[in-house]
Formats: C-alpha cells, structure tokens, sequence
C-alpha cells in the first residue's frame, strides 16, 4: 500500500460511522472514579481492597454490613438487639414526619437504625463490636443507638471481653432532642463500669465521626484509633472561628492534624485495621493473664 492509499484510509476510518462511541453502553456501578486523585477503577477491585484508593489511599464510605465482613472472622458475627428500632417519642416533624423519614431509612439501607451491635471474633478472639451506619440519617445517635451501644457494652463487661465502637456519626439526632443528648451519659457510664473491670474499650473513628459522639464514647478509649483523613470534629469550622474570632489551619480537623496534637493514639488505612485490631487484641490478653 502506498502512502498516499494509507492516509486516505486513515481518513475514511475517522470520519466513518462505522463505529460510534456514543452507542457505546457502559453498566452503572462497573467503574468508579477516586474523588481525590481522579483514578478510574474497576469496581470490583476497589471492593476487593476494602474500597480504599490504591493510588492515594482515600477511604470510600462504606456500609456496617462491609465492616462486618472486613473485620469479623467468617461465621463468628451474632447480632445483639438487631430488631431494636426508634418509634418517634416527640412526634417531631420537619419538612418530612420524623416517623415517615425512619421508615424511609429502613428501606433504604435495610437496617432498622444507625448502628449494628453484636459478638464476633477478631483473629480468633472474642469481641462485642457496635458499628455506626452513617447511610441511616447521618449515623445520627439517637435513642436507639445509645441503647444498643450500651446494651452491648453490658454484655462485653459481663463475658470480660473487650469492646470496640466503630464510629461514624453527623451527632446528636436532633428529631429526638433531650433523649438524644442522654445517650452521651448513657454510653459513657456503661464505658466506666467497663473500664472498672480492667477491660478494653477501642474507639475506631472513621470519617466523620462529630458533635455529640466526638464528645463522649469517641474519646474514651484505652486506645483511640482513626482511619487517614477522617474528618473528626465536635462543632463545623465556622461556628468554630466565629466563636474564637481567629482563622484555623485547613486541616485541623483531620486525623493527622489532631494526631499530631495527642487526640488520637493510631493512624491506621482500613486494609490494616483487622491485623492492627488482632495486635492490640493480642497484645491485651497477655497483660490480663
């Protein structure tokens, strides 16, 4: 073929309709892009790393029930309370019947509130683990979630095992005002008995984990551990700089910045927590022997 024959089938082949891209239909849910570093990734293989970035190590949300997987050894995972459910004490309504809104968020997300509790085994040891869902009402703590959670930490402090509080959480659950803010007593006093015990309590603080949770059982840990990059707060930056009159560092509310500052204890990428746990795990019930 001579050059010139070659340029002109180059030519027809571009300008051919032959093949157009825009036929082309790609399934939902097959690719995702990396909000941080623009990465497209095959789906699955963002789940098979436990939905972290294996470029630059962002962390996706993810739901209680893929916690569960990630975490709990296969077939030891039992339910503590799972039909437990709010029945709006107040009456509240906003622009939606706060009863019809919890109603929504359990057909959404298939849970019957924003926290999942339960025994289990991290490497073949015993643990009570609670689990906050921020898919359901912005893992917001409300009467429910601080009963389960305390009801969970009874039970770690009568079979003497230790407690771990994954926490994901807008805060307090304003639809339920003043029995929303007792729960942060509630817990926090199941969390002393416990301690009194010499048992161990491990908060896991993933992004965001704010207001009326960062201020009680987030904090208590013998060891307090947070995924990179979480967001972890008490009040927003605003309200913040408003109050102090002065501006803030960009990153003030991030692991690595309060990490530096002594808040937090661990730093530590998802795809490692489950080997980190069974240390610390380890670790423990040598000390206890």
């Amino acid at each position: 073929m001579s050059l010139a024959d070659w340029l002109l089938a180059k030519r027809n082949l571009k300008t051919s309709n032959s093949f157009n891209t825009q036929d082309i239909k790609i399934p939902e849910g097959i690719w995702v892009k990396c909000d941080k570093c623009g990465l497209l990734m095959y789906y699955k293989a963002l789940n098979r790393n436990l939905k972290v970035c294996p470029q630059c190590n962002h962390h996706f949300p993810t739901s209680s029930q893929e916690r569960i997987i990630q975490l709990i050894d296969h077939d030891t995972w039992q339910p503590i309370n799972d039909k437990l459910a709010s029945n709006d004490p107040l009456g509240f309504a906003d622009q939606k019947l706060y009863g019809k809104r919890l109603k929504d968020m359990k057909d959404k997300t298939g849970l019957q509130d924003a926290v999942q509790t339960g025994l289990g085994s991290i490497g073949h040891m015993p643990v009570a683990i609670g689990i906050m869902d921020f898919r359901f009402m912005g893992g917001s703590m409300g009467s429910v979630v601080g009963e389960k959670l305390t009801r969970m930490i009874e039970v770690a402090t009568k079979k003497k095992i230790p407690a771990i509080i994954l926490c994901a959480s807008g805060g307090a659950r304003m639809q339920e005002g003043l029995l929303s803010l007792m729960q942060m007593a509630k817990v926090s006093s199941a969390l002393q008995k416990h301690n009194r015990e010499g048992l161990l309590y491990l908060p896991i603080l993933t992004s965001p984990t704010t207001g009326g949770v960062t201020a009680s059982f987030a904090m208590l840990g013998d060891l307090i551990i947070a995924e990179p990059k979480a967001l972890i707060a008490f009040a927003g930056r605003r309200v913040i700089e408003q109050t102090i009159k002065e501006d803030l560092p960009d990153n003030f509310q991030t692991s690595e910045y309060l990490f530096a500052h002594g808040f937090i204890d661990l730093i530590v990428s998802r795809t490692d927590l489950k080997n980190k746990l069974v240390q610390i795990l380890s670790l423990h019930s040598r000390t206890i022997v």
